[in-house]
């Protein structure tokens, strides 16, 4: 099956148009809102820019002590504590970790996915390619207009 960039395009929001700047949110097919990306086309005197939003999530999923074998505890209060206690081990195991890390290193590693569909994707690089476009033409006829 052939794909065509579609307008409106599947997870491909334009949220703002101001001319020489447009605005789009894509959203992740996982559903999570942090996930998802937001960019904007802008265009200036001298060149057409685009700026890319995201929000960056430190290795929260890492975890030092395993929470599975809380599960195997068949009273079901002392699961719990071991699930709260191994919880709060792994919280504070990430807190120091960074902290270490920023004190030490300066910096901190930070990750972010969005997961697309093919479709979404082919959506995603149009609407870059029409918004570049767009703003350019626009910024061109106001510099015209303006001599």
């Amino acid at each position: 099956m052939k794909l065509k960039p579609q307008i409106p395009a599947v997870g491909i929001m334009q949220t703002n148009d101001w001319g020489n700047s447009k605005m789009y949110a894509i959203k992740c097919e996982c559903g999570n809102d942090d996930d998802d990306i937001e960019f904007m086309v802008e265009a200036d005197e001298f060149n057409v820019t685009v700026t890319t939003f995201t929000t960056q999530k430190t290795a929260y999923w890492d975890r030092p002590f395993d929470l599975s074998e809380t599960y195997k505890i068949e009273n079901a209060f002392l699961s719990s504590i071991a699930y709260s206690w191994l919880s709060f081990l792994n919280g504070l195991h990430h807190r120091l970790k960074m902290t270490w890390n920023l004190w030490f290193d300066g910096y901190l590693k930070y990750q972010q996915s969005t997961i697309m569909s093919e479709q979404q994707t082919l959506n995603y690089a149009e609407a870059l390619k029409a918004a570049v476009k767009d703003c350019y033409e626009f910024r061109k006829q106001l510099t015209q207009d303006n001599k």
